[in-house]
């Protein structure tokens, strides 16, 4: 499992950011805001986590939104992200194993906060598969 990881969200996703700050202990966090349930703009905290993944200043990242689509879509501009909108544990595997997903994205008010950890546990302990994989995730930069 990753050790130090980037999250944000907006304001939708800022209670389930704090409940897996709090329920994730063996994990640091460079939280990129926002900091309050407080109307916000999405694209400004799914920037600053891609930024974090893209610079390499961590490994993987955590979105939150509404959706998880406006978040995700936003860190997805960034040429070296693969933010993956998730919704269960498989996704969320399948999105690591064969997608090599470097944020993993969440639908706030569509999942439970246990689901939302579960699913966060499930992309930080499952690596990418490689093989006929790797050759799909080179095609994916326009």
């Amino acid at each position: 499992m990753e050790n130090k990881l980037a999250i944000g969200s907006d304001h939708a996703g800022f209670e389930l950011k704090e409940f897996l700050k709090i329920n994730l202990k063996d994990v640091e966090f460079v939280d990129k805001g926002c900091y309050s349930n407080d109307r916000v703009d999405y694209p400004d905290f799914a920037h600053a986590v891609a930024e974090e993944v893209a610079y390499e200043n961590v490994a993987l990242g955590i979105l939150i939104c509404g959706s998880g689509n406006g978040i995700s879509m936003s860190a997805n501009k960034h040429e070296s992200i693969r933010a993956a909108l998730c919704w269960t544990e498989e996704i969320a595997e399948l999105a690591r194993q064969h997608n090599d997903a470097n944020i993993i994205s969440l639908p706030a008010r569509f999942i439970s906060s246990e689901e939302a950890l579960n699913m966060v546990k499930k992309f930080l302990s499952t690596d990418f598969e490689g093989g006929r994989h790797a050759n799909r995730i080179a095609k994916i930069n326009c």
